[in-house]
């Protein structure tokens, strides 16, 4: 809170009057509008900005020689359940890359346990270092084609509204909801036109796309081509570039990024773990990434900072000067942007500042609520005269799927994997306790010779999903992740052979980043020793039953035609 005293310090250190609280000595500032670099000193008193451009003397100094401040990187669009880790630990593990502000969705665990999901992510942003804002989840459940937990109506969002972390309604992924006017849909809209509402519109173009945005809607991160992210840029829509541990868009959308185009895009990472964190980085690896395809440096920077502020009405950060709020990425070189200091709120960010933090206690320890299986339970009989069946075909860095068509042989057994051409099973089987449905298909492009693959995170519904060679390695996968309460698990020759256990909403480890990253080293290991060809397979795994993302998925209800928006028949 900024009392008339503590204004008073700020307007006599910037006039250099008194010392500041903090000052950054001798660091080359990007100008994120001019692209100027000015080497200055800057000066904070509390959580702001008050002197830049001039010579301050602070009570705590950092040396910046040699090293460039940029204004603090914001991820505009992510899940952090997706992270597997709490918010806290996210915190711990993001904000030494640079992103001092992140907006989130808690759509995942507000699927498996409601409002008291939402509760959880409000008191935990009230914690962090790092500035979390929540847009309230606007699709719980995303469709009427599957089993959630919960069910969020906009009564059970009001309440939340005026929470000083809430920021908007988050991504509207019912887009034919919205095209149809159906009437929970609107209101929801009708509730949120006065603030942000976030966008989810993958392959949406043309009228269909104008119906949309005459909504109110006005952001979108899944467009994967450059021609669909022009035709929402030239309607006024802002874009989002993604790039997560499975949904990687950067590459195809880099394009799209100049100098005319800058104010109107933004970086987000939907979903990315701690592996992929430590292996390549967060937001400051789409920045270095971007400068290294040719888009224009102080661009990039723009768009990771002040674009995203501006984009989301977060008026009061990303610039660095006077009146400005001190989120501070300070890195050893633009282009390859490395953090080596962050500044967030006007703290220096380090261990001991995490420990101020206190503790949020965990939610949902008991949510995964399915009955143990047996092989049988995936038996998949053929219908009648059915030659060729439907198959769900995966690419890597996609979370689009396609649809396939496989000849199978059929025993006493029902239909049969053919591991030759790299098709086998797929079953999804209900976890909230509410009908104990299991739907069954198949799949390719896992690469898998033998053993299972199985996940309690299986968006949106968050259902267990299982891919395997064989019913009886299905059978233990799933039955380990059960006692587990949530989680990965492999298995292979009838034993689990990696897990990672998850058992706040069946959606988070209980286990520090740094835990969570070794266990997923061993599980892409123990996936890879199965034959699997995809870098990431378990978010992959986790995306196959997603039924708002074209082509075809599988839900617990049975294998769902995206474009139909209707089941396989």
């Amino acid at each position: 809170m900024t009392t008339p005293a503590l204004l008073t310090r700020m307007i006599m250190a910037g006039q250099g009057k008194e010392p500041a609280d903090l000052v950054i000595r001798n660091i080359g500032m990007l100008d994120v509008i001019t692209g100027a670099v000015t080497v200055t000193d800057i000066a904070i008193v509390g959580d702001r900005i008050v002197g830049t451009h001039a010579k301050y003397e602070g009570k705590s100094e950092i040396d910046g020689s040699g090293r460039f401040a940029v204004p603090g990187f914001i991820d505009t669009h992510l899940h952090i359940e997706s992270s597997l880790v709490t918010p806290l630990e996210f915190d711990r593990c993001v904000l030494p890359h640079g992103v001092t502000t992140v907006l989130c969705d808690p759509h995942e665990i507000a699927n498996v346990l409601g409002a008291e999901g939402i509760r959880y992510f409000l008191e935990s942003a009230e914690r962090t270092i790092m500035d979390v804002r929540v847009n309230l989840s606007s699709c719980v459940p995303a469709t009427p084609f599957e089993t959630a937990g919960a069910q969020l109506e906009i009564d059970d969002l009001l309440p939340f509204r005026s929470h000083p972390k809430a920021l908007g309604l988050a991504e509207m992924m019912n887009f034919p909801g919205v095209l149809n006017a159906d009437p929970g849909i609107l209101a929801k809209l009708v509730a949120y036109q006065d603030g942000h509402i976030d966008g989810h519109a993958p392959l949406l173009l043309g009228q269909g796309l104008n119906g949309y945005l005459a909504a109110g809607i006005r952001t979108d991160h899944e467009a994967t081509t450059a021609g669909e992210a022009r035709e929402k840029l030239a309607k006024g829509m802002a874009i989002l570039i993604r790039e997560g541990s499975v949904s990687k868009d950067l590459t195809a959308l880099a394009e799209i990024l100049d100098e005319n185009t800058s104010a109107f895009v933004a970086l987000c990472t939907d979903d990315r773990n701690p592996l992929d964190i430590a292996e390549e980085g967060h937001l400051d690896s789409s920045i270095r990434r971007l400068i290294a395809i040719g888009r224009p440096l102080h661009h990039v920077y723009r768009a990771a900072s002040h674009s995203a502020a501006r984009i989301f009405g977060l008026r009061d950060r990303g610039l660095l000067g006077p009146g400005w709020r001190a989120d501070i990425a300070i890195v050893d070189s633009l282009e390859e942007c490395r953090v080596s200091d962050v500044i967030a709120a006007g703290r220096r960010v380090n261990t001991g500042l995490f420990d101020t933090r206190g503790t949020v206690e965990p939610v949902g320890l008991n949510s995964v609520k399915a009955k143990p299986v047996t092989a049988e339970a995936f038996v998949t009989a053929p219908k009648p005269g059915q030659n060729r069946v439907p198959v769900i075909g995966v690419k890597p860095g996609l979370i689009l799927t396609f649809r396939e068509e496989a000849t199978l042989a059929t025993t006493d057994k029902g239909l049969q994997p053919d591991l030759e051409a790299d098709v086998i099973k797929v079953a999804v089987i209900e976890r909230h306790g509410k009908n104990g449905n299991i739907g069954r298909s198949f799949v390719t492009g896992f690469g898998l010779r033998r053993g299972a693959i199985a996940s309690s995170v299986g968006h949106d519904s968050h259902n267990i999903t299982v891919v395997g060679a064989t019913d009886e390695d299905m059978a233990v996968a799933v039955n380990r992740l059960i006692e587990l309460g949530g989680g990965f698990v492999t298995a292979d020759g009838g034993r689990v052979t990696a897990e990672l256990a998850l058992p706040i909403a069946g959606l988070m480890s209980l286990k520090s980043f740094e835990d969570v990253a070794h266990d997923l080293h061993e599980l892409r290991d123990a996936a890879k020793d199965l034959g699997c060809v995809l870098p990431e397979p378990f978010l992959q795994v986790a995306f196959l039953a997603l039924p708002v993302i074209p082509h075809l998925k599988m839900t617990d209800r049975g294998l769902f035609d995206v474009d139909k928006f209707d089941f396989v028949s």
